[in-house]
């Protein structure tokens, strides 16, 4: 999973990144500090693992990972090459999802971009540029389908839909509110691999004053909050600066400095909740002397093509799945325990996999 993090200028992204990542992207008081994208990987935090881990004395542990990229500060006229548009363009479209770093917090010391602090004008900034970036590549398409259209069904086809879309993009709504209409429509959306097409995760940046109580009296916060439900995207709040000390304590430390803050999860484990859920994802485990590993996957992914995540050649061979649920695991001690229990399902090619599924493969090729 890509994860790219965007937002004007000084709105907190940088600092957000390093705090996520702690991979010490320089963060200061101007436009552009970054200017190549950065990229850190995060391991995604899973008791689980650690507890199957010990139970099996594994000798490996490997938690999911997520991979974030810190993409250049955007301002307007971006969509045109300015500032450092293009590398944000070309950045942006390599991600499974966006996240929107929008500042709700006044203060004097930081300059905003355009002069005064309003998170729904610096949302419509960022979104006019990825609709304008959206309509150049709509617009290349047509003139190339439009050609055949006329002798072609399917060309035809493509062509109205191509239309519908930019019709949408032109009155300032993104791809995905888009109705597709089946099958070969959907096809199409995901192979034009339009910005707006992509899930959205808001970062809303707080001062500390309005973390514990996860920005409810803030009206900035408010005004988010309403906007991501209307488009069906996920927020939550954050406060950079805080998940920036957090990221520089031991796990003791880090909870002893959360329980304080009256915060129940980091704002990483918040960012994480968010993004497998706008993208539909779970992770299955495995679990033995070797290693106990986490394995991400599309919710409602069947036995087979979750045992292709591991190797092909488990999948192409496939024969049954072993499956205990990883409370059950834990409870009865061992898989022979949980066997005699009557625990374990041995499941077929037609079985869905849940999440926290303790699964071993058997496969022949």
């Amino acid at each position: 999973m890509k994860l790219g993090i965007v937002g004007l200028p000084n709105v907190g992204k940088s600092t957000l990144f390093n705090s996520l990542t702690k991979a010490g992207a320089e963060s200061a008081n101007y436009p552009f500090c970054t200017i190549d994208p950065n990229i850190g990987v995060v391991a995604v935090p899973d008791e689980r693992l650690k507890l199957l881990g010990d139970m099996y004395h594994s000798k490996k542990v490997t938690p999911a990972v997520i991979e974030f990229v810190d993409i250049a500060g955007l301002v307007k006229g971006a969509s045109k090459g300015e500032g450092l548009g293009n590398q944000f363009l070309s950045n942006i479209r390599e991600v499974d999802a966006i996240v929107h770093v929008v500042r709700c917090f006044e203060d004097s010391n930081v300059v905003h971009v355009d002069g005064s602090v309003d998170p729904l004008r610096d949302i419509e900034t960022i979104n006019l540029e990825l609709i304008f970036a959206d309509l150049e590549v709509l617009e290349r398409r047509i003139a190339k389908v439009a050609k055949t259209a006329r002798m072609d069904k399917t060309a035809a086809k493509e062509l109205a839909f191509l239309e519908r879309i930019k019709a949408q993009l032109e009155s300032g709504k993104p791809a995905k509110t888009v109705e597709v209409q089946d099958e070969d429509e959907l096809a199409l959306m995901r192979e034009f691999n339009l910005l707006t097409y992509k899930p959205v995760i808001y970062a809303a940046n707080v001062g500390e004053d309005d973390l514990a109580n996860d920005g409810a009296s803030n009206p900035m916060v408010a005004d988010v909050k309403r906007l991501a439900e209307g488009e069906h995207s996920e927020v939550f709040v954050i406060c950079a600066q805080i998940e920036q000390e957090i990221s520089e304590l031991e796990d003791e430390e880090k909870a002893m400095f959360l329980e304080d803050l009256g915060l129940a999860e980091s704002g990483l484990e918040k960012l994480i909740r968010a993004s497998y859920r706008i993208l539909g994802l779970m992770s299955f485990l495995t679990a033995g002397e070797d290693e106990t590993r986490a394995w991400t996957i599309k919710i409602g992914t069947k036995a087979p093509q979750a045992a292709g995540k591991i190797h092909s050649d488990f999948e192409r061979g496939f024969i049954k799945a072993e499956v205990v649920n990883y409370r059950d695991l834990l409870e009865q001690g061992s898989l022979a325990a949980a066997r005699e229990k009557g625990l374990v399902g041995m499941e077929g090619k037609d079985y869905v996999v849940k999440d926290g599924d303790v699964i071993l493969f058997r496969f022949n090729v």
